[in-house]
């Protein structure tokens, strides 16, 4: 060691008889922030820890409809905004002094505000509610890798993330982004944070978007970092950050590489975890979307060691909750440059609008009308299973749904050209098959994060829980049987950074080019020409065994999204 290296570390209080150097140390050689101003020097008796989780957020900065299942039917309420969900967090801490508030992605994409701002909006709102801890989810790169840097700095709380780290070029791995852990002192225990992103975030958004980022798989560092906390750095309880999904958490729990684990705190989905799903290795947890959920664990802990813990699902109801006065003004600031934009209706749906439904919702259908409408000479149009937007089904003085343009951005953040192209029957055929084993595989490591692709022109059945390659059972085009050597005309949006002959992640499309149309402007066409529209789905994709009300993709635990 160096005489200055030496002298950094004795002015940093981090060299001292019996410590490793190495543990205050992250991937970049750069000092871990282990002690949080937020760490509570242990007491004598009991004292309960309470850790509490928001996800998948989106933007949605103000309390929205929610849609529950109960009794077997949808029912509405009014859940989330920031202000609401800060007046919540304050009772919180007010009643556990020891509360520790984790974001585990998607922040910056998902409305009109942060696109308009570039994510900036959202940052001191953030800042406000004064969370402990962040990590980057798979739509974080949606404004590219340096403004995902800077927005994620713009945060005072720490980031972590264990698997995404600078691209060198040529496929050589740099150092970590983020650290790749985090320390809490409290109640005389630590807790240590470990954070993973989804490494298929290159394929399953834009590539252009995470341009210059190398993301690993967990069994490449996972087995390392947690005997890191464990073992060296005597970790009483370790939590694992993830964004990669329910299923894809599940597969992770059940891995050996995953021993030492505690919890999984998941996102991307959007599944309501009610009751910690048990895997072999650890316990799988995920709290929703749109801030209408906080997860909330809580551990006592006693002595130095925890004696014992419960988890629950809180419902942030907006109609039960004061705004905070604080962030409602940051919101309005923010947002009153932009309002006549964001709240100018564009048309009315007479029927409430939602994507909760893994096979066909109301607002796919919508969109798939639109590009039919625009593109009538296309055989197929396609959107992608997307799961970000909250219902709309508060009705005004007109009888209907008012859809405004901000919800246009809720519905389709990425305001993309619409593609054109032309495919076989035979490529059709094997993209459908692809596509439902993205949705339904019986190993959960294979499953996408997304729904049933939605598409229009083409009615397909299928079998969710056939062998894969053997799920399709029928496809029509138009009125007629699918033909494998007759080429098709299909539509869809351009993602940037998709290779020429790509669409809709179809591959060896021919004749492919943009139309002049952009996926807003159609939108806004279709609703001032057809407005109010109706937009019950037309059932084009049928599963036979399986439910249309089919609410997630998860099965084969004890699990039920409601």
């Amino acid at each position: 060691m160096t005489e200055k290296r030496r002298d950094f570390l004795k002015k940093v209080g981090l060299l001292s008889v019996g410590a490793s150097v190495g543990s205050a140390l992250n991937a970049n050689n750069t000092i871990s922030d282990s002690r949080t101003e937020s760490s509570i020097p242990a007491k004598a008796g009991k004292q309960t820890v309470n850790i509490l989780q928001t996800t998948d957020v989106h933007c949605q900065v103000h309390p929205h409809d929610e849609l529950f299942w109960e009794n077997n039917e949808s029912v509405f309420r009014k859940t989330g905004g920031y202000a609401e969900l800060a007046t919540w967090v304050k009772a919180e801490r007010k009643k556990h002094p020891n509360t520790f508030l984790i974001d585990t992605g998607d922040m910056f994409q998902g409305s009109e505000l942060s696109v308009k701002t570039t994510g900036e909006a959202i940052v001191p709102i953030l800042n406000a509610l004064e969370y402990d801890l962040y990590i980057p989810g798979n739509w974080e790169v949606i404004y590219y890798k340096a403004a995902m840097q800077r927005l994620m700095g713009s945060l005072n709380a720490p980031k972590i993330c264990t698997n995404m780290y600078h691209d060198l070029g040529e496929g050589k791995k740099g150092e970590l982004i983020f650290q790749p852990y985090h320390i809490w002192h409290v109640a005389g225990i630590k807790i240590g944070f470990l954070s993973y992103t989804d490494p298929l975030v290159p394929i399953r958004q834009s590539p252009n978007y995470s341009k210059g980022i190398i993301y690993t798989h967990p069994e490449e560092n996972l087995a390392h970092y947690i005997d890191v906390l464990r073992n060296q750095e005597q970790c009483a309880m370790v939590i694992l950050l993830s964004h990669l999904g329910l299923s894809q958490q599940i597969h992770l729990s059940n891995q050996e590489f995953c021993k030492g684990v505690d919890y999984i705190f998941g996102g991307d989905t959007h599944e309501r975890v009610r009751k910690p799903i048990q895997g072999k290795y650890a316990k799988v947890v995920e709290p929703g979307a749109f801030g209408s959920f906080v997860g909330k664990l809580e551990v006592d802990v006693e002595e130095g060691k925890i004696v014992s813990e419960r988890y629950s699902l809180e419902e942030i109801k907006s109609n039960e909750l004061t705004a905070d006065a604080e962030v409602k003004a940051l919101i309005e600031k923010h947002e009153t440059p932009f309002g006549n934009d964001i709240y100018n209706v564009v048309g009315y749906s007479t029927l409430p609008l939602y994507r909760y439904f893994v096979i066909e919702n109301t607002i796919d259908t919508m969109i798939l009308d639109g590009l039919k409408w625009r593109m009538p000479d296309i055989d197929v149009v396609l959107s992608n299973g997307f799961r970000f937007c909250p219902p709309r089904v508060t009705r005004d003085k007109t009888g209907n749904v008012p859809i405004t343009e901000g919800y246009i951005f809720d519905m389709l953040p990425v305001d993309s050209l619409i593609r054109r192209g032309e495919v076989t029957g035979e490529q059709i055929m094997k993209w459908l098959e692809k596509e439902l084993n993205n949705v339904f595989a019986v190993n959960a490591s294979e499953r996408f994060g997304g729904w049933v692709i939605k598409f229009q022109g083409m009615k397909v059945k299928f079998k969710a829980y056939a062998p894969k390659g053997e799920r399709v059972q029928e496809v029509l085009i138009g009125k007629k049987k699918l033909d494998p050597e007759k080429v098709y005309s299909i539509c869809a949006c351009e993602r940037d950074g998709d290779p020429e002959d790509m669409l809709c992640r179809m591959k060896n499309v021919k004749n492919t080019r943009n139309t002049e149309f952009t996926l807003h402007e159609m939108m806004k066409a279709y609703l001032k020409n057809n407005s109010p529209v109706t937009p019950k789905p037309h059932k084009n994709a049928v599963a036979l065994d399986a439910p249309e009300t089919l609410l997630t993709q998860v099965w084969g635990v004890d699990y039920e999204f409601r």
